[in-house]
């Protein structure tokens, strides 16, 4: 990097750049569409371009550009729906994948729990992302989802226990094994 670019720049722009793959996985979690998700990579990565003056501590780099990220997410929904509250669309939001019944076996435990955290409500998806997958805090999520740290905390126990309910059937039927017979 040139000492021009350097002052034009900053620190920032790499960072931004470091942050596109961490930024995919959340959107990814939350849509589960590959397309969708590099759109709203590339939209977040453009908004938080524009707005770097608006950043003040470099340390919270991630949340303030994951917490764009949810905004653009929120628009995009809002474009797609006829609704009147966005708070009623993200407790009730299913994505259509298929259960975890149907495509669990011992080689696809991923795609299964992926298919299960599809299954959750948008809420609970993505407080779920963002803990437990991205372990952020409760309070800097409820900074980047705009909502209340109970909420947060609320929604995480939601989707644990929602996930543990639709992961059981699939792990209590790898649990059966098939009577083998010796035979001499």
């Amino acid at each position: 990097m040139t000492m021009i670019s350097r002052l034009l720049f900053g620190p920032f722009r790499p960072g931004i750049e470091a942050m596109r793959p961490v930024l995919y996985r959340i959107a990814y979690a939350w849509c589960h569409d590959a397309a969708l998700a590099d759109d709203l990579v590339q939209e977040t990565l453009s908004k938080a371009w524009t707005r770097r003056a608006q950043l003040r501590d470099e340390a919270s780099l991630k949340a303030w550009m994951v917490s764009i990220m949810n905004h653009c997410w929120l628009d995009y929904l809002r474009s797609r729906r006829d609704f009147d509250d966005i708070e009623d669309l993200q407790d009730e939001l299913e994505s259509a994948a298929e259960s975890p019944e149907a495509c669990c076996n011992r080689e696809q435990v991923i795609a299964c729990v992926r298919a299960a955290v599809a299954r959750l409500p948008l809420g609970q998806r993505q407080v779920l992302t963002l803990v437990d997958l991205e372990e952020f805090g409760y309070a800097e999520v409820a900074g980047i989802l705009d909502i209340p740290v109970g909420t947060v905390m609320s929604r995480l126990s939601r989707a644990r226990a929602g996930l543990k309910s639709l992961l059981e059937p699939a792990t209590q039927q790898s649990a059966v094994q098939p009577q083998l017979w010796r035979v001499k």
